[in-house]
């Protein structure tokens, strides 16, 4: 693929990935595909029942292979799981071949919505102080995406509105 079609929505677990690229699918006409929910309806499993039934390690090699077959499709937003970007092939691909956005928000607000989530395995387990460093951990990696987009104090709307601006003047 020679022209970057694929908007690729990426960030920690709570950022909004799923809802802002479902909107912006919508607003676009063109397909959504999120990545955990394709991996749910592949396994019959919830994620948090992946994780406690068959482990972290098994979820991540289901992930790479669901994750780089939804980004071979064309004209699609496509929602990557939380840790999907920090796996080295998953990460190429995308920077190589398609827009990324990372949906950045303050520490605190993710902290808040994630921290007693029973369907985020990883957050489910941590504490505050751990789910704060796992955010500053993976911020480091996200900063890579193509375009930064910080979320905080703007609306859904504002957000989707930011992204398909920057998609259109690509």
């Amino acid at each position: 693929m020679n022209s970057k079609e694929n908007l690729v929505f990426l960030g920690m677990m709570g950022s909004g990935k799923s809802s802002i690229g479902s909107l912006v699918s919508k607003k676009l006409n063109i397909n959504f595909i999120d990545v955990d929910i394709e991996i749910e309806k592949k396994l019959d499993l919830k994620i948090s029942e992946i994780f406690e039934n068959k482990g972290e390690k098994y979820f991540r090699q289901i992930e790479e292979v669901e994750t780089l077959k939804a980004l071979r499709n064309k004209k699609t937003a496509i929602s990557l799981g939380g840790g999907a970007f920090l796996n080295n092939k998953i990460k190429k691909e995308v920077l190589e071949n398609h827009i990324s956005f990372w949906l950045n928000w303050d520490v605190k607000t993710l902290v808040n919505r994630i921290k007693d989530s029973k369907k985020r395995p990883i957050a489910h387990k941590s504490s505050k102080k751990e789910i704060e460093e796992l955010i500053e951990k993976r911020s480091i990696i996200y900063s890579k995406a193509m375009y930064k987009i910080n979320c905080e104090n703007l609306t859904k709307n504002e957000i989707v509105k930011k992204i398909i601006k920057i998609y259109e003047t690509y």
